[in-house]
């Protein structure tokens, strides 16, 4: 495990230079900056890189935003969240700041005028997800564009302990180096001692500039207590009533349990709706937009709700299920009054959904075998390494968060090296004349783009070229094509569009042993779903705490206060045990893993699919098979996993 960090503490007296305090009234109307918050804003007008680990709500967007019109380049901002990068736009471009985004939302004209106000140098501040910085056009523009600051939103992704870990985050710290950016701002809610150290580490920061406000939040009431499954929806709704109608978020783990719940929740006549991924992206929008002018609406929602959503008059979050972690529960906690007025925080917890978490942790472990032919199917390709994820993910049945996890590993032993995802077909629509296109340029320009489009086939009104081979032809390099092809596009001479899209490595070294190689790989991943394990445990730990619920919580993140004087145990509350969960393998369980495993299906060939399958955790060749819609999945979703494998061992 990587060394702890600890935070710089929050000096009262740090002020901000006399230019950022004339933007910050002039520009964002605030006469002065939230606890922190000058530190980190200080750090980076002289050029340091600084970490910002501040509570939700605490003011991180300004750490970056406020820079931004200061620093000379452009200030690329790295999220996840789409639902924030939407709502900070708005408030950007309502504010006079020149700010864009590109996702997957944008229409083809939209995109161009994002690109043309980039290369103009319009733009002040640009948002991407991490995933944008694996496509290789758009690493390809970034390079031609003064980059003044990135800012690292969710930073605790990058962290291998971290609770979130994505294997696109791991990148960002080379791509910052490639890039030459000069300062870096990592930005995260729920950072453990462990998790600080590794982004410092990852991106170089200075102990002294990495500023944590603390995560004690004095308006949040904590309360939990075991509940029976049985009682559950009975007891939200007495908890709901016993408040006034006010905003609410319920947070389940599962979609049905959101649909279930709300329709409870409405026929005892509660304002409530469900939210859940599942659902399409129009009817979210709608749910969200609703709940944000609402004043006593309900939402009932997995975790795909509440992130970047900035209403500041949440008064009461419940956990309906358990959350997975303490980090996610400080995170969606985090979320009620934002207003610094008094919230209610309640969490019911319910020994079944150990089982549930857990299930998913374990069903998420691939088995040895798919890791020993994920690692052969990569390292006999030779020196330059293309991948699919979408057909590695088919062919082994493991998902692709999964496969790039272990990729990432290979990275950490330094056997690979990552190239950037590449298209391997761009295909093209001109809008005028070839004539017409090649007269704007002079002769040397103008041969070059005649040759590319020799190289192109063409079909009725699309002409097609693969552009590794384009390279090889023209002995020119594949950027350089690439490029050429993009401004073409950008100045409206013909449409393109890229498919395939393949990931790109370069093997650096044969490992000594595979076969120990793909032991060790396998003991990571054990060692991961340990972790998610452990995860599940301290959420238990705090239920049955018999000291102060907020002191427990904050120990966790390497806080210490004193009893917070307002919780559930510091008013007299009586710490319970959860109870032990009953719930063992039924003979008519084993009959229905019998009967399953006798129908033979491909994508359930082995012990841990058919377990999976029964324990409601979707694998790619099971969906691939539409086996989701067969009457026994999830049939033993309420059963210990080890349990339902171990029986499953006995018939596959």
């Amino acid at each position: 495990m990587s060394a702890t960090l600890e935070a710089a503490p929050v000096s009262n007296s740090t002020q901000l230079p006399a230019a950022a305090q004339s933007q910050l009234e002039e520009v964002f109307g605030f006469s002065e900056v939230r606890p922190g918050q000058a530190e980190v804003i200080a750090a980076l007008l002289e050029g340091r890189s600084s970490l910002a680990i501040f509570p939700t709500g605490g003011g991180k967007s300004l750490c970056y935003q406020l820079p931004a019109l200061l620093l000379d380049g452009l200030t690329l901002v790295v999220s996840p969240l789409i639902a924030l990068m939407k709502d900070q736009i708005d408030f950007l471009q309502a504010k006079g700041i020149a700010a864009a985004r590109l996702d997957s939302s944008l229409t083809r004209e939209e995109n161009l005028q994002v690109f043309s106000d980039l290369q103009s140098g319009k733009t002040r501040l640009l948002y991407v997800s991490p995933e944008r910085l694996g496509n290789e056009r758009f690493m390809a523009m970034l390079g031609r564009l003064k980059l003044a600051l990135l800012a690292v939103d969710e930073a605790h992704c990058i962290s291998a302990w971290g609770h979130n870990f994505r294997p696109d985050y791991l990148r960002i710290a080379s791509l910052a180096k490639k890039l030459e950016i000069p300062r870096v701002l990592a930005l995260t809610a729920t950072a453990t001692p462990e998790v600080a150290a590794d982004i410092v580490e990852a991106f170089g920061i200075a102990q002294a500039d990495a500023v944590k406000t603390g995560f004690y939040r004095p308006n949040l009431s904590l309360h939990a207590a075991p509940c029976e499954d049985e009682k559950r929806k009975r007891t939200l709704v007495e908890r709901l009533k016993e408040r006034p109608a006010e905003p609410a978020i319920v947070y389940v783990t599962l979609q049905k349990t959101a649909e279930q719940t709300a329709a409870y929740l409405t026929s005892a006549g509660l304002n409530a709706r469900a939210y859940h991924a599942g659902m399409k992206s129009e009817k979210r929008n709608e749910i969200q937009e609703e709940f944000m002018a609402a004043e006593d609406m309900i939402v009932v929602a997995t975790i795909a709700f509440g992130m970047g959503i900035d209403k500041a008059n949440i008064r009461a979050v419940y956990h309906y299920n358990l959350p997975k972690g303490l980090e996610s529960y400080m995170q969606e906690i985090g979320r009620a009054g934002r207003d610094g007025q008094p919230a209610h925080c309640e969490l019911l917890a319910c020994a079944d959904d150990v089982i549930t978490l857990e299930n998913f942790s374990y069903g998420d472990t691939p088995t040895a075998e798919a890791v020993a032919s994920l690692v052969d199917a990569v390292l006999d390709q030779g020196e330059t390494i293309e991948l699919s994820l979408y057909r590695l993910s088919r062919e082994h049945d493991v998902r692709d968060l999964v496969i790039k996890t272990l990729l990432t590993y290979l990275e950490l032993e330094g056997i690979l090296q990552p190239t950037g995802a590449i298209y391997t077909e761009y295909k093209f629509k001109p809008q005028r004349s070839s004539a017409e296109i090649l007269e704007q340029f002079d002769e040397g320009r103008a041969k070059f783009i005649a040759d590319i489009f020799r190289q192109s086939r063409k079909a009725s009104t699309w002409l097609t070229i693969d552009v590794a081979q384009a390279s090889v032809n023209l002995n020119q390099p594949r950027e350089r094509i690439v490029a050429a092809l993009d401004y073409l596009d950008g100045r409206g001479d013909l449409i393109l569009q890229t498919a395939g899209v393949r990931h790109g490595f370069r093997l650096l070294k044969h490992p000594d042993d595979r076969r120990e190689l793909i032991e060790t790989l396998n003991e990571r991943f054990l060692q991961r779903e340990e972790q998610d394990i452990t995860r599940i445990r301290t959420v238990i730990d705090l239920v049955e705490s018999a000291g102060c619920l907020t002191q427990t919580l904050l120990d966790y993140f390497g806080e210490e206060r004193g009893p917070c004087g307002h919780c559930d145990r510091c008013l007299g509350a009586v710490a319970q045990p959860l109870p032990a969960t009953a719930v063992t393998l039924s003979g008519s369980d084993r009959q229905v893993i019998a009967r399953v495993a006798k129908e033979r299906h491909d994508a359930l060939r082995s012990p841990r699919q058919l377990t999976r399958f029964l324990c409601g955790v979707a694998s790619p060749a099971a969906s691939q098979a539409k086996l989701r819609s067969h009457k026994d999945f999830a049939a033993l979703e309420r059963v210990p996993f080890g349990e339902v494998l171990a029986a499953a061992e006995q018939q596959v």
